[in-house]
């Protein structure tokens, strides 16, 4: 497997390594290990894997993933140390960045689409949405840049924060 199936595979389907919304942290410690961050905030609980950003909220003393971003925007400067091993492990090298074009391509071989979600807000960035998996694709534009050549800056995962699920 490459990294790029790694971020499509979290577009198309909302999960890494088969935990995604709802997930327990020791679920998540169990899939990407225990090197992390914690920062925790009343009923919110942030943790940190580098590569990947999880967001737990407790209710009546559970923990549950609320959502989950792929920080892609982080290979830029050292994929070594950003993505957390188990990763490595299931999908080999990481690169420095991942390419619009390939992503949406990738995501289409999984038998799904990437659809326009932006708001026009922001000059810089433009944002898609994944129909079926609920999950946000921000992608960072670059003056005399086809779109399709531009980087992925992150995909979000969390469709209690978006209001949709598909």
């Amino acid at each position: 497997m490459s990294d790029l199936e790694f971020h499509a595979r979290v577009a198309a389907h909302g999960d890494v390594l088969g935990v995604g919304i709802g997930a327990r942290p020791e679920e998540w410690e169990a899939r990407l290990g225990a090197d992390y961050v914690d920062d925790r905030s009343g009923a919110l609980l942030r943790r940190d894997h580098g590569l990947v950003e999880l967001t737990f909220q407790e209710e009546r003393g559970s923990w549950s993933c609320l959502g989950f971003t792929v920080q892609v925007h982080r290979l830029r400067w050292d994929p070594g140390s950003a993505v957390p091993a188990a990763l490595w492990d299931a999908y080999g090298g990481f690169g420095r960045s991942v390419r619009f074009g390939d992503l949406t391509a990738a995501v289409a071989a999984l038998g799904r689409t990437v659809e326009p979600d932006d708001d026009g807000t922001a000059a810089d960035f433009r944002r898609y949405r994944v129909p079926g998996s609920g999950v946000r694709v921000l992608v960072r534009l670059a003056p005399g840049t086809p779109e399709a050549e531009c980087p992925v800056e992150k995909l979000d995962v969390s469709p209690a924060w978006w209001g949709v699920t598909g």
